[in-house]
């Protein structure tokens, strides 16, 4: 009853505006067509001066809370009014079609390369430790630099063939650090052992539970990430960007620190170094690409959001609505939760999974 309740009323954020008119106290320029968007808020401020980095960002970004205007996009918002079921049914062809060659080109150690490639990179120390860092050196290097290559890339070869080659390509060399990880997290020089202490399951349990919440809004986008709907670089401004402007490096330290503290060796210790390097790079490269794209649409973002979680809050340059928990009831954090717990039982398939591929 909760979920179709939520899937026929998506909620807002922005559903109680105060009963007195208020002046937006930034001025919000945007490069927005009138026949292309609604005003329905008898409340709402906007500075007529055009913006055009702004056209992007859509009707949310025209959007005003009780404190100030948005100038970016409503997070992890699922209206199922504006699906087309074609395109979720295309949408699960194309998932199927990359899983089957996924497996094929990569997975299958009698057709793929995977193997291959895992071997080599241990071949040129013979360490572990060293194998699952150059993993995940190699990952992060494909991964981000052809991130940071998005726009001449779109350029060249559009948005859905950029998506394409961008995932093509990451996805494999993900699916080997993960698997590498799995068969190898145990292999490494035990530097302490805490898996007796009283409660530190739980309590890590819980941490990795909540890294999960951190997830990059993007990443809910599904259509966009398999190609269905044209990828577009979107500005994040509510649910989890109020607590940090980059939540995904925020979970990913989570998780790291949570598997580190667990397991406790050597290997442990080299992937959450590679990882959380490669998130924080991402921190800065992330923000030089939103200022590339947006301009002062995102110093106005910057100027109330903060890296480190909730200092924008603590310090007074985020201003959280009153119904803020309402950003997260929503049909993508129910999914998240769902499969976080899924994957947490399955810990032990997975864990099969992977050592059959003997990698």
């Amino acid at each position: 009853m909760a979920t179709s309740l939520l899937l026929s009323s998506p909620l807002s954020p922005h559903s109680h505006f105060p009963t007195k008119r208020r002046t937006v106290a930034p001025k919000i320029t945007l490069s927005i067509h009138p026949n292309k968007i609604k005003f329905t808020s008898q409340y709402l401020r906007i500075h007529p001066k055009i913006h055009a980095g702004a056209s992007e960002i859509g009707e949310t970004a025209a959007a005003a809370d009780e404190e100030g205007g948005l100038v970016g996009e409503d997070s992890a918002e699922f209206d199922l009014t504006k699906q087309k079921i074609t395109s979720w049914v295309y949408f699960t062809g194309v998932l199927g079609i990359v899983l089957f060659v996924l497996d094929v080109v990569w997975i299958d150690n009698s057709t793929g390369f995977g193997k291959s490639f895992v071997d080599a990179v241990y071949s040129v120390s013979g360490s572990h430790e060293v194998a699952m860092f150059m993993l995940t050196l190699i990952f992060a290097a494909i991964h981000s630099g052809l991130a940071s290559f998005r726009d001449q890339g779109e350029k060249l070869i559009g948005e859905r063939a950029f998506r394409v080659l961008f995932a093509g390509t990451s996805l494999p060399l993900a699916v080997s650090t993960v698997v590498y990880f799995i068969n190898h997290r145990y292999d490494g020089v035990q530097l302490w052992q805490l898996q007796s202490v009283p409660g530190l399951h739980e309590v890590l349990w819980l941490a990795n539970f909540i890294s999960f919440f951190f997830l990059y809004p993007s990443t809910f986008n599904l259509l966009e990430v398999a190609a269905v709907d044209k990828p577009k670089m979107h500005l994040w401004e509510t649910g989890i960007m109020r607590i940090t402007r980059h939540p995904q490096m925020v979970g990913q330290v989570i998780w790291c620190l949570a598997h580190t503290i667990w397991i406790g060796n050597s290997v442990a210790v080299a992937a959450s170094i590679g990882l959380i390097g490669h998130h924080l790079f991402g921190v800065w490269n992330g923000d030089r690409r939103l200022a590339t794209r947006y301009g002062d649409t995102f110093e106005t973002v910057k100027s109330r959001t903060s890296v480190l979680p909730f200092a924008a809050i603590l310090d007074g340059r985020q201003k959280l609505p009153k119904d803020y928990y309402k950003e997260f009831i929503r049909l993508p954090y129910l999914t998240i939760t769902a499969l976080t717990l899924g994957a947490y039982f399955a810990h032990p398939l997975m864990q099969a999974a992977s050592f059959r591929l003997h990698w």
